[in-house]
């Protein structure tokens, strides 16, 4: 039975990954990089800055890595003031209330900016746990931050599902053995599904994610209950 969802953040809540590109392009020009959204896709999307840093900018010492990260992500938060939640999002968080159902946020993103985008979109309530990935031994695309969501809400793994956009979001869920939809705002749905999720949806409108996640909420039910409501 369906206790828990466990959300992913850039890309899943909110589609930021246009201004996030934005300014990549920007911070890369200054080293006369040239970026496409095929190449910050490929080599940036979902991905941690230290790890981005070294593969595009491997001259750069670590203050001079971290001083960029900062001035990258700084650039983010001021071009992002009016984010919107991704369709259909607010109509899922009062599902979770009306069937008990926890609420997690695992996310690779900043702590900066992940409280920002939870207060510009009025989320910052929302979630009674949130697992960030630089206070997390090892980050997606591992597996830990999806079982440490988990174990810290008091869930089963079998009891949770993750809502997620990247490849490096779907292996983290999938290897911690959690039951996960895609979410195709950044990637086209074949990928994501043959990555492992087990279906991939444009946004939380789509009618199969609603019969999905009512199936799960009912399939432990009591089949007096069921026969009831038939």
């Amino acid at each position: 039975m369906l206790k828990a969802l466990l959300f992913d953040l850039d890309g899943t809540l909110v589609n930021t990954d246009p201004i996030h590109f934005l300014a990549w392009q920007k911070m890369l020009s200054r080293y006369g990089i040239d970026i496409d959204e095929s190449f910050y896709q490929k080599t940036i999307s979902g991905r941690l800055n230290p790890e981005i840093l070294v593969d595009i900018l491997p001259q750069l010492s670590p203050q001079q890595a971290l001083d960029f990260a900062d001035e990258k992500e700084a650039m983010f938060r001021e071009m992002a003031p009016s984010l919107q939640r991704l369709p259909g999002l607010t109509e899922l968080l009062a599902w979770t209330d009306t069937h008990n159902i926890k609420r997690a946020l695992v996310t690779n993103a900043p702590r900066a900016n992940a409280y920002f985008m939870l207060d510009v979109l009025g989320l910052g309530t929302a979630f009674e746990l949130i697992v960030l990935a630089e206070d997390e031994e090892k980050a997606k695309p591992d597996p830990t931050p999806y079982r440490v969501a988990a174990q810290r809400l008091g869930v089963n793994i079998e009891n949770a599902i993750a809502l997620e956009d990247s490849p490096s979001g779907i292996k983290s869920a999938v290897g911690a053995g959690i039951k996960t939809i895609g979410i195709a705002s950044t990637h086209e749905p074949k990928k994501l599904c043959d990555i492992g999720a087990c279906m991939a949806i444009p946004d939380f409108t789509d009618l199969r994610l609603w019969t999905f996640l009512n199936y799960q909420v009912l399939e432990a039910a009591p089949i007096t209950q069921l026969e009831a409501g038939a």
